[in-house]
């Protein structure tokens, strides 16, 4: 008979900054604190699991007796805790020093709360560059988690994963275990004897280890999941089948790093840029997530499951910087607030909230929410407010002319020690961000209405490939192919700045305007080379200019005053527009405003509103509100102050 084998199960449970302290009180309620006390009553252990820095910050300060718990079994050599970044940061899109040091936050907080060393690391939405090899190993990690589809797009085989592998850069090595795809979907949407089988077979194989690790949400977390794991008894059923596994001495559970110490290397690999197969669908822009789905479809449901699928791929994780404007403009922000940061002596509560705007959650965009939802945005912006302020004490009112937004064009960065704010000449002086510091808000944090792949109004039956089985419960990747819409929502042309002026036709309705269904007479093109900087101690001036045969056709002014107010004013030549047109700049905003016209007019208002894939299915968000005066075209100027409210 061949040797038992050796089975690490690993959970990864995480809250991202910014969501809400219901969501964390339902989860611990109905997933976390459930599925620990189930293991160990049922002595399912060891067990490997992760919690995010996030996560443990709420639990400290609502929910100490569930870490004390957790502590317990922690102590008693039980549980296999795993590093991270401290704030679940996607590590391959910080600085490489700012990896190393959220690294080293999650081992001091493991080590003050749990006194233990951890040297395995949980890799966050298992996203790998080859580089991380080097980071890792210089933040005193041993070994990593990542999907065997990481393997398999290289060309290795399936039956060559069930083993540690070494991979190095820069000289420094690191071990990699990869999890099993099949073991992420069988469990806990399969019966478990289902599992059981599949574990069979790696042992009748030869095999030495199986490897899961996933999220713990999972467990009662996700939709219909509380019902299936634990009421219709899924979880006791699974605890029963596996205690016979490891009683009849066919399985025995491990720790990654007992299994590391155990199961000898199964040599050198060396991983491209990757992360799994669903991320890298949904990090593609629509048509080419529309060719992805069709090519798999062609394929062929037992091919697209086997090795010539694995070579199918989509786009990276960094792909939603190009797929997202304001996931990117976070991002460079949050980057170029790191780099001033560390030049000005890395003040500590700077460096925190950089940390805590790193968490990877409003970044992308999937099955999950993400991006989508206001309020994880919000907790981004909410403390690159906090540590904007912080390095910006006392500093005069100032600019700078640079690309921060690393597309190969300058904007221009106001900032003071009240707010900051960014102007892009290129988008026709677009004000694309206006952060104010004591109310720790971007009044820009508006979302693009954007078509998305999964907008079509597809035909039943037409829907991705599945490529498992279809018998228990739906995955949360299977609910995923069954959102659908009856009709399209509406849809911005260009992306969404904060202002940005345009001409709009007479004809034109409002419920027309307020879909985006138009085509504007006129609007600003690049003005990168037609503008002017003027600056005092109590403002800031940028004035921009379109010159057609000589005339000036159109000026606009944005004055950023010391307090934070902004006031912008238009000048226009009627004779370059038709006679009854209007001339409409939209103000987009995230949060009440006080917005004064003059003349005045009475404004179009309505709500940004955006359809969106969540866990729960497609939902509507409010992203926002636009508010659009419109002048005659004959006035020839108007102008705009904006406040915040008190």
């Amino acid at each position: 008979m061949p040797p038992p084998l050796r089975f690490a199960f690993g959970v990864h449970l995480h809250q991202p900054v910014g969501n809400f302290d219901s969501v964390f009180e339902q989860h611990v309620r109905d997933v976390y604190r459930p599925f620990l006390e189930r293991v160990d009553e049922r002595g399912f252990l060891p067990i490997v699991l992760h919690l995010s820095g996030p996560l443990l910050e709420w639990l400290e300060a609502h929910e100490p007796k569930y870490l004390d718990f957790l502590g317990r079994l922690v102590s008693d050599s039980r549980i296999e805790l795993l590093l991270a970044g401290f704030y679940e940061p996607v590590l391959a899109s910080l600085h490489r020093t700012d990896r190393v040091e959220q690294i080293e936050w999650m081992r001091e907080a493991i080590a003050r709360r749990f006194g233990v060393n951890a040297t395995g690391l949980w890799l966050t939405e298992r996203v790998w560059e080859p580089e991380l090899a080097a980071d890792l190993a210089r933040a005193g990690v041993r070994y990593a988690l990542v999907d065997d589809r990481h393997f398999l797009v290289t060309g290795f085989r399936r039956e060559q994963l069930h083993a540690p592998w070494t991979t190095e850069s820069d000289g420094q090595r690191v071990a990699l275990f990869p999890i099993d795809e099949r073991l992420r979907y069988l469990i806990p949407f399969q019966p478990p004897a289902d599992t059981a089988a599949y574990l069979r077979q790696l042992r009748e194989a030869g095999h030495a280890l199986a490897v899961l690790a996933d999220d713990g949400e999972k467990f009662g977390g996700w939709p219909g999941t509380k019902e299936w794991v634990y009421e219709k008894g899924w979880l006791d059923q699974f605890l029963t089948t596996m205690g016979a596994l490891v009683d009849s001495g066919e399985v025995v559970l491990t720790t990654l790093a007992a299994a590391l110490d155990q199961v000898p290397s199964a040599g050198l690999c060396y991983l491209p840029t990757a992360s799994y197969r669903e991320m890298e669908g949904w990090s593609l822009p629509p048509e080419a997530a529309r060719r992805l789905t069709i090519l798999e479809k062609d394929l062929g449901e037992s091919r697209a499951s086997g090795p010539d699928g694995a070579l199918i791929r989509g786009a990276h994780w960094r792909n939603f910087f190009v797929k997202y404007s304001e996931a990117n403009r976070m991002h460079k922000k949050m980057q170029a607030l790191s780099t001033l940061c560390r030049q000005v002596g890395d003040p500590e509560p700077a460096r925190r909230a950089i940390g805590r705007a790193q968490c990877n959650d409003a970044y992308w965009h999937g099955v999950f929410g993400g991006l989508y939802l206001p309020h994880l945005r919000d907790g981004v912006w909410r403390n690159l407010a906090q540590a904007e302020a912080e390095l910006r004490r006392g500093e005069p009112l100032a600019f700078d002319v640079l690309d921060l937004d690393a597309d190969g064009r300058n904007e221009v960065w106001v900032h003071g020690p009240a707010f900051s704010a960014l102007i892009a000449p290129h988008r026709g002086g677009a004000l694309e961000e206006f952060t104010v510091f004591e109310r720790g808000i971007n009044y820009a944090n508006v979302l693009t209405r954007r078509r998305e792949v999964y907008h079509e109004l597809t035909p039943p039956g037409q829907g991705r490939v599945s490529l498992h089985d279809e018998s228990g419960a739906p995955s949360i990747h299977d609910l995923e192919e069954q959102m659908q819409l009856n009709e399209l929502p509406p849809l911005d042309a260009t992306d969404r700045p904060m202002e940005t002026a345009r001409v709009l036709p007479a004809d034109l309705a409002f419920a027309m305007y307020a879909r985006g269904d138009y085509d504007p007479v006129w609007a600003p093109a690049d003005l990168s080379r037609n503008y002017d900087l003027a600056e005092s101690d109590e403002r800031i001036a940028l004035s921009f200019r379109t010159i057609e045969g000589g005339v000036t056709i159109f000026a606009k002014e944005l004055e950023f005053r010391a307090d934070g107010a902004i006031e912008i004013r238009y000048r226009w030549h009627p004779a370059a527009f038709p006679d009854d047109s209007f001339f409409a700049p939209e103000v987009s905003y995230s949060a009440p405003l006080e917005i004064t016209c003059t003349p005045a007019v009475e404004l179009w208002t309505y709500e940004i509103r955006t359809v969106a894939k969540s866990e729960k299915g497609l939902e509507e968000t409010v992203q926002g509100r636009s508010a659009t005066p419109r002048w005659p075209v004959g006035l020839g100027e108007g102008k705009i102050e904006i406040r915040v409210k008190d």
